[in-house]
């Protein structure tokens, strides 16, 4: 969170519990921690993902740190590489949390509020 929030167009507000689960997909691979962060930036939203590729190759991806961009206020955003919210967002219990910690009445566009996607789930 420290190299994200040491850019002047990027400030952090809250940061999630971090989560230990799981592997989705190839599961030959030890459980990861999973969190989310909110922010508040002037950045774009295609700057901000460059923003997040930069960290993660600064911290070693791949493998060691994944970050996602999953919402961007209310946009919806389908480009060439970036697509918000996070297409699998709805069905992904180890984003949907995190988010509904940070706030229950988050409105994922077209899916609906987090904490009634986390009920879903179970």
């Amino acid at each position: 969170m420290e190299l994200i929030d040491r850019t002047p167009a990027v400030d952090v507000l809250a940061v999630s519990e971090l989560r230990e689960t799981e592997p989705v997909g190839a599961v030959d691979q030890p459980p990861f921690l999973n969190g989310a962060v909110a922010l508040e930036t002037s950045l774009s939203a295609r700057e901000l993902l460059d923003l997040l590729l930069d960290v993660e190759r600064e911290l070693g991806r791949p493998l060691l740190v994944d970050l996602d961009l999953l919402l961007y206020g209310a946009e919806t955003i389908d480009e060439p590489g970036l697509r918000v919210p996070h297409p699998r967002l709805h069905e992904r219990r180890f984003a949907l949390e995190p988010l509904a910690e940070l706030d229950p009445d988050l409105v994922i566009p077209g899916r609906g509020r987090v904490s009634a996607l986390v009920a879903a789930l179970d």
